[in-house]
């Protein structure tokens, strides 16, 4: 099905076509139609099948067909994100699907990390479209640089992750903010309770559209597990690396600190690594993003905070250096690899007091990947036995929890934050 029979504008499918979108996937055959008559939308989808292109092909040309205004711009369609990387990326997707058109929006980036100063000034004489993270554009809004009441369409991508922790109160003054009438998309890999209960609250008869992977589209990515002692991952990173001849790894850790150790260890054995995590200056971030988009860093070592919004082309091996906390979290962890088509690796360490979580998360995620050892990095460490006393269950959420609070209604104790902190209890 080509694009134009979904009801896009000539110049919009041109530029589908310069992004190298040959024909509409599934999400975006589902989706566009739905959005451009204006209609709510819940969409579930896996990472890495369009749904950036999904929302933003049908809100360029519902604002190109939007009366407004000439000589006042309002903010009609505001994007909100949970990371800096994934507001550049839409941010990019927008501003260069607009490209044909007649007239362009004016897209504003709002995120921190930086100086407030320059999007303050970016949003002098208003703005037609805002791609934001939640604190930042608080602070525009509280500072006056930005109006709010008039937005057309709001759109939540990684719907899940923005209800987090830290995203949820935030969430709610800017709902607080926007105009009763309005157009809601929600968008996202995972839809957990918390997700579903906001829409049941503000989409109004939403198209709840679901795009399962058949196997014939499902992200090409092979899994391996590997048993090894937790003082010898590095070593065990470094041999993989070396002797498999990885050309790009990303690598998670559970710690900002961790990060910062493991690339260091990397560097001084000869391999061009460098960490990632939201201590980072902005500038720090996209120069790490840009040197391994360009091959000139090898294995970026990241937490979580890299799970969503990264987008690298040809990412061949996601190692999993410490266990995800969540079985959602793992889906996107080990989903940027083998996008596009493209085959992917995915590896996971598993020492012996990481056995139970990751048996929890085959268990939540329906499948089982065959344990392996490497010659040389056997482990000696004894498996702990798992049971109440191990927390597990308050350091991987069920599917009543949210991806990062644990259990309803539990707390974890210090010992459960340490285990996941990636520490020893």
């Amino acid at each position: 099905m080509p694009f134009q029979s979904l009801g896009l504008v000539p110049a919009l499918v041109r530029a589908a076509a310069d992004h190298g979108y040959l024909a509409p996937t599934a999400i975006q055959t589902d989706a566009i139609p739905v959005i451009l008559r204006g209609q709510d939308v819940l969409g579930l989808a896996q990472t890495g099948s369009g749904k950036t292109a999904a929302f933003s092909l049908p809100l360029l040309q519902r604002w190109s067909q939007a009366p407004r205004h000439r000589s006042q711009r309002v903010v009609h369609t505001l994007v909100l994100v949970p990371t800096r990387e994934l507001a550049a990326q839409v941010g990019e997707t927008l501003r260069g699907l607009a490209q044909h058109l007649s007239e362009r929006p004016k897209v504003v980036l709002a995120f921190g990390g930086v100086s407030v100063n320059p999007q303050m000034m970016a949003l002098r004489g208003g703005a037609d479209l805002v791609v934001a993270t939640p604190g930042r554009l608080l602070d525009l809004a509280g500072h006056n640089a930005l109006r709010l009441a008039d937005v057309s369409t709001l759109v939540l991508d990684e719907a899940d992750r923005l209800l987090d922790l830290g995203f949820a109160e935030e969430l709610g003054r800017i709902l607080a903010l926007l105009p009763a009438r309005r157009q809601n998309l929600f968008f996202s890999a995972t839809f957990p309770p918390t997700v579903e209960a906001l829409a049941g609250r503000l989409l109004h008869q939403p198209a709840r559209i679901e795009v399962v992977a058949e196997p014939a589209t499902r992200p090409d990515i092979a899994q391996r597990a590997i048993e090894v002692d937790s003082a010898r991952r590095t070593q065990l990173l470094r041999h993989l690396v070396q002797g498999q001849e990885w050309t790009r790894v990303l690598a998670f850790v559970a710690t900002k600190h961790a990060a910062e150790i493991v690339a260091d260890k990397l560097r001084k054995a000869g391999i061009d690594a460098e960490p990632f995590h939201g201590l980072l200056s902005q500038g720090k971030r996209a120069q790490v993003v840009a040197d391994f988009k360009a091959s000139r860093v090898r294995v970026v070592v990241a937490t979580d905070l890299a799970a969503r919004g990264l987008d690298i082309a040809q990412l061949p091996v996601v190692v999993n250096y410490d266990l995800p906390r969540s079985a959602v979290d793992y889906t996107h962890r080990i989903g940027r690899t083998g996008r596009a088509g493209e085959h992917g690796l995915a590896v996971s360490f598993i020492p012996a007091d990481s056995e139970a979580h990751f048996r929890l998360i085959e268990k939540r995620q329906g499948f089982s990947v065959p344990r392996e050892r490497v010659a040389g990095f056997e482990p000696v460490e004894p498996a702990r036995p798992a049971g109440p006393a191990s927390g597990l269950s308050a350091v991987l959420p069920d599917a009543g929890a949210s991806s990062s609070g644990g259990v309803k209604g539990k707390r974890p104790s210090k010992k459960d934050k340490l285990r996941a902190a990636g520490g020893k209890p």
